[in-house]
C-alpha cells in the first residue's frame, strides 16, 4: 500500500519530521510549486505561515488534501470560499503560542507602568531623574478575545494583581459579551487586543473606540493587525487621547524604514515577536507529528478550526479562566458582574 503523501509548504528552518520516516511520503513545495503538487497530497502542512499560497491555490483544479494543518494560530491567510465549503479538516497550532504572547503582554504592562523607556532614555543622557511610577496591582485591564491567547493573558495579568475583564463574542458566565466592551474600555488602564480576524472584528479598534479611552490608558495589540485602524491609532496618540500603545502586528510586514510608525510618540513597535519563543519550531514540529499519529490511529483531532468562524471554538468556560465555572463567579477578581 502506498504511503500517504504529506506535502509541506516549506520555510526555514524546515520542520523536524523524523518520526514520520517510512510512514509518510514527505514532499516539499513553495509558493511557485504548490499548485502542481497539491492535488497529489493527502495532508498539507503549512509551515510557511506568512504565505498566501494556499488561499490562492486552493480554488485550482484537481483533488485537494483531506487535512490541512497550519503552524500558526491564525488561519486568515488560508481561508477562501472553496476551502471553507470543502470537507477538508483544518487544524491550527493552538497550545504553542499562548504563554509566550501572555508573557510579552505582561512585559509591556510592567515596562509602561514603571516607565522603563523613560529610565533608559535618562540613562542614555546620564540624567538622574527620580520620580514616582504607578503600581500595576489594582489597575484595570480589558482583554478583547476570549480564545486561548486572551485567556492566558488574563491569567497572567491577574497574577500581577490586575483587575481583568475578559470580553468575547458572546457573554457566558465569567466572560463579557461584545456589548459590554465600550463600558469596560472607558474605565480601563490597559486594553489588550487578542481577537481573531472576523467580519465582526475587522477595524473594530478605530477612532470611535480610541475616543472612549481614558487619557491614561494604554492599548496593546497581539491579535490581528486588521482589527486596528492604524491611522486612527496614530491620530489618537497624536491627540493624546491615550497615553501609549504597543503593536506587535502590522498591516504591512515587515515595516520598512520609511514607515512613519517607527517615530510615533508613545508607540512601541515590536517585530511580530510576541509568540516567537526560543524552541518554538521544535514544539510546532512535535505538535504536528503528534496530530499526525493521532489521525493515523483513527482518533479525533484537537484544534479543529470552525472554518465559518475562522477560529477554534472555545472549550467549556471552566477552562477559559482556569477557575471553576459558576453563575456567581466574578471576572478574575473584577468587581464587574459576569458578562
Amino acid at each position: 500500500m502506498p504511503r500517504p503523501v504529506l506535502l509541506v509548504l516549506d520555510a526555514e528552518p524546515s520542520p523536524r519530521l523524523g518520526r514520520l520516516t517510512g510512514r509518510a511520503d514527505v514532499r516539499y513545495a513553495d509558493a511557485a510549486t504548490l499548485a502542481e503538487r497539491l492535488p497529489a497530497a493527502d495532508v498539507l502542512l503549512v509551515w510557511d505561515t506568512a504565505s498566501d499560497a494556499v488561499r490562492k491555490t486552493w480554488p485550482g483544479p484537481g483533488p485537494r488534501p483531506r487535512w490541512v494543518h497550519t503552524a500558526s494560530a491564525g488561519v486568515d491567510r488560508l481561508l477562501c470560499p472553496e476551502l471553507v465549503a470543502s470537507d477538508t479538516v483544518l487544524t491550527n497550532a493552538r497550545g504553542v503560542f499562548e504563554r509566550p504572547v501572555a508573557e510579552y503582554v505582561a512585559g509591556v504592562v510592567l515596562a509602561c507602568a514603571k516607565d522603563l523607556p523613560g529610565t533608559l532614555e535618562a540613562q542614555r543622557l546620564r540624567h538622574w531623574r527620580h520620580r514616582e511610577v504607578p503600581r500595576v496591582a489594582g489597575s484595570r485591564a480589558v482583554v478583547v478575545g476570549a480564545g486561548p491567547v486572551g485567556r492566558e493573558v488574563t491569567r497572567l495579568l491577574h497574577g500581577l494583581g490586575v483587575t481583568v475583564a475578559l470580553v468575547g463574542r458572546t457573554a457566558r458566565r465569567t466572560i463579557h459579551g461584545a456589548a459590554d466592551l465600550d463600558r469596560l474600555a472607558a474605565r480601563a488602564d490597559w486594553v489588550i487586543a487578542a481577537a481573531p480576524l472576523t467580519d465582526a472584528t475587522s477595524g473594530m479598534f478605530d477612532s470611535r473606540f480610541f475616543g472612549l479611552l481614558q487619557p491614561s490608558a494604554r492599548f496593546v495589540n497581539v491579535g490581528h493587525a486588521a482589527t486596528v485602524v492604524e491611522a486612527d491609532l496614530v491620530d489618537a496618540l497624536d491627540r493624546r487621547w491615550l497615553a501609549g500603545a504597543a503593536l506587535d502586528v502590522f498591516e504591512d510586514e515587515p515595516l520598512g524604514p520609511e514607515s512613519p510608525l517607527w517615530g510615533v510618540p508613545g508607540l512601541l513597535v515590536s517585530p511580530h515577536l510576541s509568540g516567537a519563543a526560543v524552541g518554538r519550531h521544535d514544539r510546532l514540529s512535535e505538535q504536528f507529528v503528534e496530530l499526525y499519529e493521532r489521525r493515523a490511529r483513527g482518533e479525533p483531532l484537537p484544534n479543529v478550526v470552525d472554518k465559518e468562524r475562522g477560529y477554534v471554538p472555545s472549550p467549556d468556560l471552566s477552562e477559559d479562566t482556569g477557575r471553576p465555572a459558576g453563575p456567581d463567579r466574578r471576572v478574575n477578581g473584577s468587581a464587574e458582574p459576569p458578562g
